[in-house]
C-alpha cells in the first residue's frame, strides 16, 4: 500500500472493481481501507467504525441516487463536499451531521460500501454485519439504514426490515431518495397500502425522477395493480430509457435501481405464468400485467471468499448469551420439574418432556439468530481457541435433553444430571470471563 493512499482512495478503487463484477477484489480494497483508517495492520478490521459521530456513505452521492437521479448532487459525495441535503447521507431529525472528516467518517463510509458489495454479491449475512456496524456508529445517517434494511430483507428478517423501512419513511418525509427507497423496502418486507402511499409520495416529491416511478411500478405490481404498474413503468422509461436495461447492471453504483428492476421482472414473470399472490384475491385483474422488461442475464461476478470484518468478538458474545439464557432456563425448568414430583410423578414427566423440548428449541433458534456468521465457522473457531466456551455451549444444548429423557424413562438421577450440566455450563462461562 502506498504511503499516501487514503481510506477514501481504497473505497473509490473498490467502487471501480465492483463495477467490473470483481467483488472479491473490491472487498480486499475495503479491508485495506479499514486497516488504514484504524491505523492497524492489514486485515485488522475488528475495531472498524468504533468511533461515534462519523458521517457515512456507501458510495458517491450521484451513485446511490441511481446514477445522478437527484439533481445537484456532486460526483463525489463520499468526501462530504457538495452533497445536497436530499440524499442518502442527510441526517435525520435532530441527528445532526456525523462529522465533516476524520478516521471515524472514513471507516463508516467503508463499512457502508462493504455492505453494498456483499449485497451485490448475494451475501446477506456479511452485508448485515457491516451495515449494523455502520448504523451503530452513525445512527442519524440514512445510507447505513438503507443497506441494513436490504440486508435484513435478504436474510428473511422481514419484521425488522419493515420496521426499519417505516422509520426511514417517517424520518425523511420530503427526501426523494428516502421516500422511494423506504417504499420499496417496505414493499419487500410487508407489502400493503402503506407501501403504496409511500411510493406515491416518492413520485410527488420527485415527479421527474425515473427511479421513483420504477418503485411505484414494483409496489403496484406486488399489490396486483397491474394497470398502475404498467403506467408507472412506462413513465420511468420515458424519463430514463436506461431503466429498461437496469437489471443487467453489475456493481454497486446503481444497486437500488438494479434491485427494483429485477424485482419487477420477477413479478411480471409470475403474472405472465398466472402465479397467484399470497392471500385471497377478490377478482382477476381487469388489465393485463405489465410488460416484462427485456434484458439478458448479467455477466458472471467473483464473490468475496474470505471475511473482511473480524466477527469473532460478536460471535463469542452471542455464544455467551446463548449459554446464559439456555443454561438458566434448563436449570429453572429442572427445579420446577423436581418440585412437581411431590404432587404427581406422571404430571412432572409430562411437564418435563414439554418444557425440555421447548427450551432446547428456543436455545437453538436463539443461537442461530444471534450469529452474524455461519455456525460451523463459530464452532470451529471455538474448538481452536476457546474449548472451555465450546464445552459450555455443548452442555447448554444437552441439559434440556435430559428433561426429555426424564419424561421418557423417569428417575431422579436423569433429572439431576440435567441440572448439573446446566450449572456446569454457567460456571464455565462465569469463570472463563474472570
Amino acid at each position: 500500500m502506498e504511503p499516501d493512499t487514503t481510506p477514501e482512495d481504497h473505497r473509490q478503487r473498490a467502487l471501480l472493481l465492483a463495477d467490473l463484477g470483481r467483488y472479491d477484489e473490491a472487498a480486499d480494497e475495503i479491508a485495506a481501507g479499514l486497516s488504514a483508517a484504524s491505523g492497524g495492520s492489514p486485515g485488522d478490521t475488528r475495531g472498524a467504525a468504533s468511533g461515534p459521530g462519523a458521517t457515512s456513505d456507501g458510495m458517491s452521492g450521484s451513485d446511490a441516487h441511481g446514477g445522478g437521479a437527484e439533481r445537484g448532487a456532486t460526483p463525489d459525495g463520499a468526501a462530504g463536499a457538495g452533497v445536497t441535503p436530499s440524499g442518502p447521507w442527510s441526517t435525520g431529525p435532530g441527528g445532526g451531521s456525523a462529522g465533516d472528516s476524520g478516521t471515524g467518517a472514513a471507516e463508516i463510509a467503508l463499512l457502508a460500501t462493504l455492505a453494498r458489495i456483499h449485497l451485490a454479491a448475494e451475501q446477506p449475512v456479511e452485508a448485515l454485519a457491516a451495515a449494523e456496524r455502520a448504523a451503530a456508529a452513525a445512527p442519524g445517517e440514512l445510507s447505513p439504514l438503507v443497506v441494513r434494511a436490504m440486508a435484513l430483507t435478504d436474510s428473511r428478517r422481514y419484521a425488522e426490515a419493515a420496521q426499519l423501512a417505516g422509520e426511514i419513511l417517517r424520518a425523511w418525509p420530503e427526501d426523494p431518495y428516502a421516500q422511494r427507497t423506504g417504499a420499496a423496502l417496505l414493499s419487500e418486507s410487508r407489502n400493503g397500502q402503506e407501501a403504496l402511499n409511500a411510493a406515491w409520495n416518492g413520485v410527488r416529491v420527485a415527479p421527474a425522477d425515473a427511479e421513483a416511478h420504477l418503485v411505484l411500478a414494483v409496489v403496484a405490481a406486488r399489490l396486483r395493480l397491474f394497470d398502475l404498474a404498467q403506467r408507472a413503468y412506462a413513465e420511468s422509461l420515458d424519463l430514463d430509457p436506461a431503466i429498461g436495461d437496469a437489471g443487467q447492471d453489475i456493481g454497486i453504483v446503481r444497486l437500488e435501481r438494479r434491485r427494483w428492476a429485477r424485482a419487477l421482472e420477477e413479478l411480471a414473470e409470475e403474472a405472465s405464468l398466472g402465479a397467484t399472490p399470497a392471500g385471497p384475491v377478490a377478482e382477476p385483474p381487469a388489465t393485463p400485467p405489465p410488460a416484462r422488461p427485456s434484458w439478458s442475464e448479467p455477466p458472471a461476478v467473483s464473490r468475496p471468499r474470505k471475511a473482511v470484518l473480524d466477527m469473532s468478538g460478536d460471535s463469542a458474545d452471542a455464544v455467551r448469551e446463548t449459554i446464559r439464557y439456555g443454561a438458566n432456563g434448563a436449570l429453572v425448568a429442572a427445579v420446577l420439574t423436581a418440585a412437581m414430583t411431590l404432587i404427581s410423578s406422571g404430571i412432572s414427566r409430562v411437564w418435563a418432556g414439554l418444557i425440555g423440548f421447548l427450551v432446547f428449541l428456543a436455545v437453538v433458534l436463539w443461537f442461530r439468530s444471534r450469529l452474524t456468521e455461519p455456525a460451523g465457522t463459530v464452532l470451529a473457531r471455538l474448538r481452536a481457541v476457546d474449548r472451555r466456551l465450546l464445552a459450555a455451549l455443548y452442555l447448554t444444548f444437552a441439559a434440556p435433553l435430559f428433561l426429555v429423557a426424564y419424561a421418557l424413562v423417569g428417575g431422579l438421577p436423569t433429572l439431576i444430571a440435567g441440572m448439573v450440566l446446566a450449572a456446569i455450563a454457567d460456571l464455565l462461562v462465569l469463570t472463563g470471563r474472570r
